[in-house]
């Protein structure tokens, strides 16, 4: 089957890869750091807001399955898309909400989208996700991949992270792998 890449920022890495890895036609969810200023970074460094990187998540995904008008439902309805760098008590760039795109499609589409909800004001006030190109991925430390699934009881995942999850399992349930 043939399958497209695209980076998502939705705050907290962990929350988004737990979200779209029980998702139906998603192939691979990595956490990392997206459109930074530096190589490799690592997650202190990210931390520190200096970097220019956001967390995010690379989503594989097979389009004939899951389209992305899909993900892109799914991803808007389990973050806050209207926070400048934030999502809850994270605060700071890299918890911006973002779209990076791995094709000229995906980044008219995406923007289209973006635009769409802005023009309908569903969202109670206006979408700030930055829409465009991606530049560079890396992976997260080994440690943040499958976090939410390695350490469900976590505090983090029990108050942040299981809520998003529980809402994915609720409003789109007939995706669910």
């Amino acid at each position: 089957m043939m399958t497209e890449t695209i980076v998502l920022g939705g705050g907290c890495f962990w929350c988004t890869e737990a979200v779209f890895g029980r998702v139906r036609g998603v192939v691979k969810v990595v956490s990392g750091y997206a459109n930074g200023q530096i190589a490799n970074p690592s997650y202190e460094q990210v931390c520190t807001g200096t970097t220019g990187h956001a967390e995010c998540v690379e989503l594989t995904f097979e389009p004939q399955v899951l389209p992305l008008d899909k993900v892109l439902h799914i991803f808007f309805a389990t973050h806050d898309p209207t926070t400048l760098n934030r999502q809850g008590n994270d605060v700071g760039p890299q918890y911006r909400s973002g779209i990076y795109t791995t094709t000229p499609e995906q980044l008219a589409q995406a923007q289209a989208f973006v635009d769409k909800l802005n023009a309908s004001g569903q969202m109670g006030a206006p979408v700030v996700t930055e829409v465009e190109p991606l530049q560079h991925f890396w992976n997260a430390e080994a440690y943040h991949q499958d976090y939410f699934d390695n350490n469900p009881r976590q505090p983090y995942c029990t108050y942040v992270v299981a809520p998003k999850v529980d809402k994915l399992e609720t409003r789109f349930a007939d995706w669910l792998k």
